[in-house]
């Protein structure tokens, strides 16, 4: 645990924050809303709040990307920063190297470690692909000079990666094939992880994925660079996220029928999308919060982005659930067909009370 002292970026805790409040609680609520009204609207919504079966896209399936999109957003302020001020090195590159081992240890942790189900125990995790996704972007990063360099990475991974998925036979199967069972990432989780994934024949955080995630982390860490560098007014700054952002969604959307944009697979088409759909959500936080100021409506969120992490281990740890139910059962039965929501709302509150006490206690788990 450590007390946070430093300037930050505001809108970036902002961004950080509201993608997690979908995380604990929001989404639940919405479909929650969406069955006691049964409003036609409401329910369209509520299908947003779930991820497509397979090819395709739904506004919760953003939410995972986005995250590892903000991780490199922060590399430049956290990393190039310390490089700059003559940090050795050895030093940073170890920092990031703990970093995905803490992450990896605590997804297993996760995942259900102290089970000791460890003939099954599912290796990879959503935690584990934020940790080294950000480890191959901040080597990169550390390792190079300029972000034309930088651009030239995410690049080859980008399309290396998507002639991977598409031209590389797979045994058993063929190349191109994008299905559970026939596609390269299922065939090398299978031979890999075994019977360590999450579904029988893939992992939706498998080995392939996780190079594939990192063209997020590198492309979150060159909208940072952006940020940082005081050439650019803070509106052109944000034009040129918006612009690029806009860019990439139509090139992704255009793709999609011959390359289609699949979660589970992290396809070079997700990609194109979700990132360009993150550097437009970054570039509307960053204008209102910190280039008009803003600010006061961001608080909220900005408590659940300081520790984003912790609420995150907290919610397979402790049961909040059942404390709402405790405090709120009388009202929720009062009120009919919203009895669920009330309990999920009652979570929320919980949830963002927690945070709040950690906030004012200036206690922040970094990892």
């Amino acid at each position: 645990m450590n007390s946070i002292k430093s300037e930050r970026l505001l809108s970036l805790d902002a961004l950080r924050g509201f993608d997690m409040f979908w995380i604990i609680g929001a989404q639940t609520l919405l479909v929650a809303l969406a069955k006691a009204t049964q409003w036609g609207w409401m329910n369209s919504i509520a299908d947003q709040m779930e991820h497509v079966e397979w090819a395709g896209f739904h506004f919760y399936d953003l939410i995972f990307p986005l995250f590892i999109f903000i991780s490199g957003v922060s590399i430049p302020f956290a990393l190039l920063k310390k490089k700059e001020a003559g940090v050795p090195m050895k030093k940073l590159i170890w920092k990031v190297v703990k970093r995905a081992l803490i992450l990896f240890g605590l997804g297993l942790v996760y995942n259900g470690f102290f089970k000791f189900n460890f003939a099954t125990q599912r290796i990879p995790s959503v935690l584990s692909q934020i940790g080294f996704a950000y480890l191959i972007a901040a080597l990169i990063i550390l390792n190079t000079k300029s972000y034309k360099i930088r651009l030239v990475a995410l690049l080859s991974i980008l399309i290396g990666y998507a002639l991977v998925q598409l031209y590389v036979p797979v045994p058993g199967s063929a190349a191109g094939v994008l299905t559970q069972e026939g596609s390269i990432n299922s065939y090398i989780d299978r031979f890999f992880l075994y019977n360590h994934t999450f579904k029988t024949v893939y992992d939706p955080e498998g080995i392939l994925c996780i190079i594939s995630a990192s063209v997020l982390t590198l492309l979150g860490s060159l909208c940072g660079e952006l940020l940082r560098n005081p050439k650019f007014s803070g509106y052109k700054k944000t034009s040129f996220m918006a612009s690029i952002g806009i860019g990439l969604i139509l090139i992704a959307l255009l793709l999609n029928y011959r390359y289609p944009i699949i979660k589970a697979l992290w396809t070079s088409s997700f990609n194109l999308l979700t990132g360009g759909i993150s550097m437009l959500l970054l570039a509307l936080f960053y204008l209102v919060i910190d280039v008009w100021k803003y600010q006061k409506w961001s608080f909220f969120f900005r408590v659940i982005g300081l520790n984003s992490i912790t609420m995150y281990l907290m919610g397979s740890m402790i049961n909040f659930k059942f404390t709402s139910t405790y405090f709120f059962d009388g009202l929720a039965k009062s009120t009919g067909s919203f009895e669920q929501s009330v309990i999920v709302a009652g979570v929320l509150a919980l949830e963002w009370l927690t945070l709040y006490f950690l906030y004012k206690k200036e206690i922040f788990l970094k990892v």
